[in-house]
């Protein structure tokens, strides 16, 4: 796919693409192919295979010439070793800034909701994990989906057990120098039950924890609501918005094919200042 066809696909996130030197006086110019882009947009694996091929190192040399200087690779820490330091090399090499990667995740398993010794266990151990990886190859983000509710419990006491837990896994981050990223999962038709269903809800848990290394991922995918609600959204939860992913809908594929008005959306972020990965969470509606 050519620089050209990928923003032609994206039509509406012209109003986001913008030049270092136009950005501020004319944000609706498009963005010229030999200069970064303005905000820091994140591929993945497989989004320009039909262009670089399936080699890793090629697609993460693709993306740097094209001027991305973000990444994502949310499973990176399956790869193996050897494959990471690879990756993390040609990041370096090509000036990209590596995005979050799963810390940890859980759909069907309860997790930060149970009160067992075993439910915070396991979480600690797999976060031990991540971060090992985290540090490997550069990334600050861990992404956490805190998994499901324990019907069991009254929502009082899992947000309770969530929270402890919270502050077991901060205390693991933080020294590090990384951010937990909390998801907000609001899709019941994929992922029911969740025990943080809402941005809201996840702007409350990030408050009562109160710590450098508990923030919030807002997926715009997963919120069904439109840009205005978005705006609201980001305005009434800023403070504690650490890193964006997109996907439009239906289709959850680039922002400019569905319904979302991302122009205005991606004009929002500018404006708040929004220096941060905007992870590219979704799949191609053209060959790229």
């Amino acid at each position: 796919m050519e620089r050209r066809e990928f923003l032609r696909a994206g039509a509406a996130v012209v109003g986001g693409l913008w030049t270092h030197r136009a950005a501020s006086a004319h944000p609706h110019v498009a963005h010229d192919s030999k200069q970064p882009f303005r905000l820091k947009f994140a591929p993945h694996f497989g989004m320009f295979k039909h262009s670089a091929g399936d080699d890793l190192i090629d697609q993460l040399q693709f993306a740097a010439e094209h001027g991305f200087r973000a990444w994502e690779d949310t499973g990176l820490k399956n790869r193996p070793v050897r494959v990471q330091d690879q990756i993390a090399q040609a990041m370096q090499a090509g000036g990209l800034e590596m995005g979050a990667l799963v810390g940890v995740e859980s759909y069907r398993d309860v997790t930060f909701a149970g009160k067992s010794r075993r439910c915070r266990d396991r979480v600690l151990d797999e976060l031990r994990q991540s971060i090992e990886v985290a540090e490997r190859v550069g990334t600050k983000w861990l992404t956490v989906v805190p998994g499901p509710c324990d019907d069991r419990l009254s929502m009082a006491a899992q947000m309770g057990h969530c929270t402890e837990l919270l502050h077991h896994c901060c205390d693991l981050v933080e020294p590090a120098g990384l951010v937990m990223v909390l998801e907000p999962i609001s899709a019941p038709a994929s992922h029911g039950g969740c025990l943080l269903p809402s941005v809201e809800q996840a702007y409350r848990l990030c408050q009562t924890v109160g710590r450098s290394g508990c923030k919030i991922l807002l997926d715009f995918y997963h919120q069904h609501m439109s840009a205005d609600e978005m705006i609201g959204l980001m305005d009434a939860t800023w403070v504690e918005i650490a890193y964006i992913q997109c996907g439009d809908r239906p289709g959850r594929r680039e922002p400019g094919t569905g319904h979302i008005d991302y122009r205005r959306v991606f004009q929002h972020l500018f404006r708040m200042g929004y220096d941060g990965i905007v992870g590219m969470e979704h799949g191609n509606s053209l060959p790229g």
